[in-house]
């Protein structure tokens, strides 16, 4: 999980999700990718706040998820 209000990884400090914590995530909502990027979304709209004027956040949140 990411400490806030940095929004970094708690493991090792990449910008989260990093690359381990998208892995984790996607195994654990591998059966609904919906509820995934409702969770993402909803931290999404947390990070916002405390991450105001940093650019492209809804592809560090959100479009990775999304099925392809």
């Amino acid at each position: 999980m990411a400490a806030r209000p940095s929004w970094r990884c708690r493991v090792c400090g990449a910008a989260w999700p990093c690359s381990p914590a998208r892995l984790s995530l996607l195994g654990e909502y591998r059966e609904d990718r919906v509820a995934l990027l409702v969770y993402l979304a909803t931290l999404f709209c947390e990070a916002a706040g405390d991450l105001a004027g940093h650019d492209r956040l809804s592809d560090r949140f959100i479009t990775w998820a999304r099925a392809r």
